[in-house]
């Protein structure tokens, strides 16, 4: 984990920081506005290290076919547990995660966190896509989101779920623009139904507004910001209002242990 200040949330692009490995984790104090790491997965080495992931995980990391798919899925995991464990102050095997009810039905596919009693004041989300994961920490409610920026034809079957002021906005550029505006758009929204818990409905993409160009569209009660990733890539964070007041300010700190080699030398 690298030093640093965490852009104001309310101000321009948050820069996540790389997670690389290193002697230990002492991690920087929780402050108000969201930490960011992104991870990328090793290009070579030893064998996949799966020994800190739960049952449930190695499962999923075998069912992954392709094996950058899956090489990713084990270093964005990996180091979720080890940045979790050394808040909640458990060995990273042992950080127990659970799915919050869901604030529509009730039932257990909501948010994901850490159980109780280890869940006071750590929140987190984590997104992977094709070569690149974010993950994200704050002291309430929070959600990311990372993709890959489509082909056209990709995005402009997409951009037709999206809500009507947004495909006119696409509609409104250059062809060769639109594929990079509809990514930040649908990362925006993914990153916000994350925060609230809410699945991406059919009901969300088209009633929710959170714009296609620069600058994200305000959300009533939550701070949408985008978040700056390397070209190719789309990436959002959401949190509530309340914890966008001010940055968090990290102490610089020794690099964190993970199997994200490949991070190296990002920004």
């Amino acid at each position: 984990m690298t030093g640093g200040t965490v852009t104001d949330v309310r101000e321009a692009l948050l820069r996540p920081r790389p997670l690389v490995r290193g002697p230990g984790l002492t991690p920087p104090e929780l402050g108000p506005g969201p930490l960011l790491w992104a991870v990328r997965a090793p290009q070579d080495g030893p064998p996949l290290d799966v020994s800190v992931l739960d049952e449930g995980e190695r499962r999923r990391a075998e069912a992954l076919r392709r094996p950058a798919e899956r090489a990713l899925y084990v270093a964005a995991h990996t180091a979720l547990r080890r940045v979790l464990g050394a808040y909640v102050g458990l060995p990273a095997a042992s950080v127990p995660l659970t799915r919050l009810p869901c604030p529509g039905c009730g039932g257990p596919h909501g948010r994901p966190a850490v159980a109780r009693p280890y869940d006071a004041g750590v929140h987190f989300s984590l997104a992977h896509t094709d070569g690149l994961a974010l993950l994200g920490l704050a002291a309430g409610p929070v959600g990311v989101d990372v993709e890959r920026v489509p082909g056209a034809r990709l995005a402009a079957d997409g951009a037709r779920s999206l809500h009507p002021r947004e495909r006119a906005e696409l509609a409104g550029l250059p062809s060769a623009a639109r594929p990079a505006a509809f990514a930040r758009c649908w990362t925006r929204k993914e990153a916000l139904v994350k925060a609230t818990g809410d699945g991406l409905s059919g009901a969300v993409l088209r009633d929710r507004y959170v714009g296609t160009g620069a600058r994200p569209a305000g959300q009533p009660g939550w701070t949408v910001v985008d978040v700056c990733v390397p070209a190719g890539w789309a990436a959002a964070c959401v949190v509530p209002e309340a914890l966008s007041a001010r940055p968090a300010v990290p102490r610089a700190r020794r690099t964190a242990p993970c199997a994200s080699r490949g991070s190296r030398g990002r920004r």
